[in-house]
């Protein structure tokens, strides 16, 4: 029987062994993100990075569409006055280091299909790898509503594409398919319509199986590497290979490897 979805949409979070999918469930109005649904999504990530049973999450929507974005009747209030929909202390889902909120340390792998406007752009952008379906219809459309892009649009999409690139689209609002979006490093993926969480799911299990405290180490200092440059992610080689080489996890690596047989990582 299909669970009934309240006016106001909600955040769904199911365990597959170790991942967390969380996914995004409104689409009688194409997933436009309320702060219900925005709350509920900080909760979700805050779940991943704090059970630690939990090794990745998975990222997706429920109905043809991923997110047409924010619902701006309901979110307005809260722009006008400066306020998050989130509460403090809570795991940021854009991961901008906003004061106050946590950024994610656990990787998320997001599944996109169908119209991903603005705050689903972000929310991509946000994760670590983004499977697209090949029917995708992207837009940064802010300029178009008399607003900015505040959730790390403007800051990412020129990182990965280059900013006469990102410019294109953020002043105009103009939409661009999957196809774009692969060659513009917006996603790692595109796969036919359908296929998308399945292969977010693939890919998301892969990672699972790895050393936990490896993942987490790798995925931090490469995001320092592009938001402090090199020099700063160099800087922590030393000390963050003493304490991983130092763990159960890499012990257990090493027997594997003599022992040629699958690792049983732990995450200690």
């Amino acid at each position: 029987m299909d669970t009934v979805v309240p006016p106001e949409g909600t955040i769904l979070t199911e365990r597959r062994g170790t991942l967390l999918l969380i996914g995004i469930n409104r689409p009688a109005k194409r997933n436009g993100f309320t702060p219900r649904m925005y709350k509920e999504l900080a909760e979700a990530y805050t779940l991943l990075d704090d059970d630690p049973d939990l090794r990745a999450g998975v990222l997706h929507a429920h109905g043809p569409h991923f997110t047409a974005g924010l619902d701006l009747p309901a979110m307005a209030p809260l722009m006008q006055r400066g306020e998050k929909a989130i509460p403090p202390g809570s795991v940021e889902p854009t991961d901008l280091g906003t004061p106050g909120y946590r950024r994610r340390g656990k990787p998320l792998v997001c599944a996109v299909q169908g119209i991903t406007f603005t705050l689903g752009i972000e929310l991509m952008l946000a994760a670590d790898c983004v499977v697209a379906a090949d029917d995708c219809r992207f837009s940064q459309l802010e300029v178009k509503r008399g607003i900015m892009a505040t959730g790390g649009a403007t800051l990412r999409m020129a990182e990965r594409a280059g900013l006469g690139s990102a410019l294109l689209y953020l002043l105009t609002g103009d939409e661009f398919g999957s196809a774009e979006a692969l060659r513009l490093n917006f996603v790692q993926k595109v796969v036919p319509a359908g296929e998308q969480l399945a292969e977010a799911i693939r890919i998301a299990e892969r990672i699972a199986a790895q050393a936990p405290l490896a993942v987490v180490a790798t995925r931090l200092n490469a995001l320092k590497a592009v938001e402090e440059g090199p020099l700063r992610a160099m800087g922590e080689f030393l000390a963050v290979q003493q304490r991983l080489s130092s763990s159960e996890d890499a012990a257990e690596g090493v027997r594997s490897f003599v022992e040629k047989r699958a690792a049983r990582f732990t995450g200690r």
